[in-house]
């Protein structure tokens, strides 16, 4: 592990605090997409199932099983604990247009056609959208919450420290994943709009607003 994958998988643990926290702290969801967490938490559970039969190292599992468990959790405040607070009137996201083709892509291009490797790939194509009906929930409301937009940030930090990894490795490795590179980018795409009113607006105090 390089210095670049560390600071990526901290960065995607603070963002997942981050929304926990303030989850809890002002027992509401509002302005949170359960739609995107739900994918999140698919994102993992279809990643991660080599838990039961392959271990890599103790750092590898424990964070498998951290993503798991608060991706499961964070579903379970927005749609159950604190249903009553989640706007799902602009919550409004057509999730089959992003899981229809993410299911073709995982089985047309794959590194091998067996079910984990196909469900492994799936995922890697369904987080690269996966934030998409956060994205478009605050685009209806025009504006985003402060911790929100942290736990945004911190996500898209990830994104951007993984790809500095992807180029680590394949000049000290030779190692190079065309699927996990390709989707990992069009994540990282996704947020550059975001950063640059994060940078221009939230790191000056003021409110990030959003053209509806």
């Amino acid at each position: 592990m390089n210095l670049f994958r560390l600071c990526g998988d901290l960065s995607h643990l603070v963002a997942i605090i981050i929304l926990l926290l303030k989850i809890w702290k002002t027992r509401s969801c509002a302005g949170i997409s359960g739609k995107s967490q739900a994918l999140f938490a698919m994102v993992f559970c279809t990643r991660y199932l080599d838990l039961f039969f392959s271990f890599i190292s103790l750092y590898n599992t424990s964070m498998k099983l951290i993503y798991i468990a608060c991706s499961v959790g964070t579903c379970y405040l927005i749609f159950m604990k604190f249903k009553p607070t989640y706007d799902s009137n602009h919550d409004t996201f057509r999730v089959e247009f992003l899981l229809g083709p993410c299911v073709i892509l995982a089985l047309v291009l794959n590194h091998s056609f067996t079910v984990t490797e196909i469900l492994w790939t799936f995922s890697i194509y369904l987080e690269a959208g996966a934030i998409l009906p956060q994205l478009f929930m605050m685009s209806k409301t025009g504006e985003a919450e402060t911790i929100t937009s942290h736990y945004l940030f911190m996500l898209g930090m990830y994104r951007g420290l993984y790809i500095l990894n992807w180029i680590f490795r394949y000049h000290t490795e030779s190692f190079f994943d065309p699927i996990a590179v390709v989707a990992g980018v069009v994540q990282t795409v996704l947020y550059i709009d975001f950063f640059y009113l994060y940078v221009t607006k939230v790191l000056k105090g003021k409110s990030l607003v959003l053209p509806c």
